[in-house]
């Protein structure tokens, strides 16, 4: 493995998240000492253009002549009406005309991107045996001997501050005392995330994997081994030879969406195709033992989960799928330093690997965000919410307008539901407020945050699932995933629901694999106080 050259203390340093303030023995106030920017203060008109591109369809081009042609075509029979004596056209003429409009009309219909539908995903529950408290967690933590008193400490405020609950889940080799750290258990966690949420999907759908999935797409940032993961399912439901795997690492806890994106560029010029995305994130050899409070931060808040989600193009399965495709906007932030160090997976002064979160993080997390919403604003909001958003952003930046305020859009006109990467507490409490979002609008995400904690990339999943069991998802609806990840990036999917989904109270419970993780614990949630 490559050795991470040590950075220069200075660095070292200002990679502090947060910061405590005792006051006194019973109160313990946590600082985030870099909050969430108002990101809409400062938008880039560059941004606003590729929006705008992005909503521009090369068919319209196609189409104008099109519709030049039928309506001088029109006009002329309609002329012919009034006046048949002077008027008459030639048979030659119309049948040209009646084969370019044909032609046009084939061409349009061949240029259109195929549809990709969401059959079908599920989400892992892990074995109650894996399952641990607060309370347990730090006593385990303190077990391990590999902390000091200040570590511990501050774990400690982490972990009661961090929206997490009693519920969440840890992998069997981290809980073992001694940790048995080891690639053996480290690929035993993979393999029950994995197949415990593929065999959930499939016996859901019905798909024969062996048979039907064409495409094979699995993000695990952290844990990479030899071979792939996504060899390991190849290799455990016995897949086609010529299926088209990706195995997708280091991309961080927006990899999901990704992995969406990849899958939906691939299923464009694969038609009559599945695709089964894999999102997890593995935790056996990725905990920190070490006392580096930028590297602490990942012990508290990351959990054991994954999900699996089957994507289709065929139209056949527009009545039976859940969801449509409707837009993905990816934005990548690497090519700024600061930006690219702020997630960053490194070495401790003793040598201990673990990543790193720079105190930047959430200013970092902020121009991502506002540099998507700006590019994906002119594809989902209604004109009169463009129409305020682009006057506001005019007479400050072209005319200099300061006294001008600028106009935050109502993102509730766009979407009737929202799933925002449960990254930790104080993010989610910083992009509702950015976003003028309602305690309603931010439940699932701080309802998944509470019961499974950060999953990663599968966390948006278990959003929608929560949204889903609530029976909140409606026909038509439009759901907003939002995920960010090290690099750093920040990436949005939108779908629309086709079908209303029923409550988990409505659903027959038979004795298959359950895609929906909250089908013992819904009824608990949202928590009260």
């Amino acid at each position: 493995m490559e050795q991470v050259p040590e950075e220069p203390l200075i660095m070292d340093q200002e990679r502090l998240t947060a910061e405590m303030a005792f006051k006194d023995s019973s109160s313990i106030v946590i600082k985030i000492r870099q909050r969430l920017p108002d990101f809409l203060q400062s938008v880039n008109l560059k941004y606003v253009k590729l929006g705008l591109r992005y909503t521009t369809n090369p068919t319209l081009y196609i189409l104008l002549p099109l519709f030049l042609i039928a309506a001088s075509v029109f006009l002329r029979i309609d002329l012919i009406l009034i006046m048949p004596s002077q008027f008459a056209i030639d048979p030659l003429i119309a049948a040209t005309s009646a084969s370019v409009m044909l032609i046009l009309l084939t061409i349009y219909y061949l240029k259109q991107p195929r549809p990709v539908y969401l059959v079908e995903f599920a989400c892992y529950k892990p074995e109650d045996e894996s399952k641990i408290s607060k309370s347990e967690f730090l006593d385990m933590t303190e077990c391990t001997g590999a902390f000091n008193t200040e570590s511990l400490d501050f774990q400690t405020k982490i972990t009661v501050r961090s929206g997490l609950g009693d519920q969440t889940y840890l992998p069997p080799g981290i809980q073992a005392r001694p940790p048995q750290l080891s690639m053996k258990e480290a690929r035993l966690e993979a393999e029950a995330v994995m197949f415990g949420c593929l065999d959930a999907l499939f016996a859901s759908t019905g798909i024969n994997p062996s048979r039907d999935v064409g495409i094979l797409i699995v993000n695990c940032s952290l844990f990479n081994p030899t071979p792939s993961l996504s060899a390991m399912i190849v290799n455990h439901y016995k897949m086609r030879g010529d299926i088209k795997s990706f195995n997708l690492g280091g991309m961080g806890c927006s990899a999901g969406l990704i992995s969406i994106d990849l899958a939906k560029d691939l299923l464009q010029a694969n038609p009559n195709t599945y695709a089964v995305v894999l999102s997890t994130e593995n935790i056996t050899l990725n905990w920190y033992f070490g006392n580096d409070r930028s590297m602490l931060l990942s012990n508290c808040i990351f959990r054991m989960g994954g999900a699996a989600i089957l994507l289709s193009n065929k139209r056949s399965d527009a009545s039976r799928a859940k969801y449509r495709l409707v837009h993905t906007v990816r934005t990548h932030k690497g090519a700024n330093d600061n930006c690219y160090n702020c997630v960053y997976q490194r070495e401790d002064s003793n040598g201990n690997i673990g990543v790193s979160l720079a105190r930047e993080l959430m200013a970092v997390a902020g121009d991502a965000l506002k540099t998507n919403i700006t590019t994906l604003g002119p594809l989902v909001l209604p004109l009169s919410e463009q129409f305020k958003f682009l006057k506001s952003l005019m007479q400050r930046k072209v005319l200099k307008m300061k006294e001008v305020r600028p106009y935050i859009p109502n993102f509730k006109k766009a979407f009737e539901h929202f799933c925002v990467h449960a990254g930790g507490r104080a993010v989610l409490e910083e992009v509702q407020k950015n976003l003028g979002l309602l305690d309603t609008d931010m439940e699932p995400s701080k309802s998944a945050l509470h019961r499974f904690g950060n999953t990663s990339s599968s966390s948006l999943w278990y959003e929608l699932a929560y949204a889903e069991a609530k029976g909140r998802v409606g026909r038509g609806n439009r759901i907003w995933q939002i995920g960010f990840g090290s690099g750093f990036k920040c990436n949005s999917a939108v779908w629309r629901a086709l079908q209303d989904i029923p409550p988990l109270s409505a659903r027959k419970v038979d004795g298959r694999p359950q895609c929906n993780p909250w089908v013992d614990s819904i009824d608990n949630y949202p928590v009260k106080g």
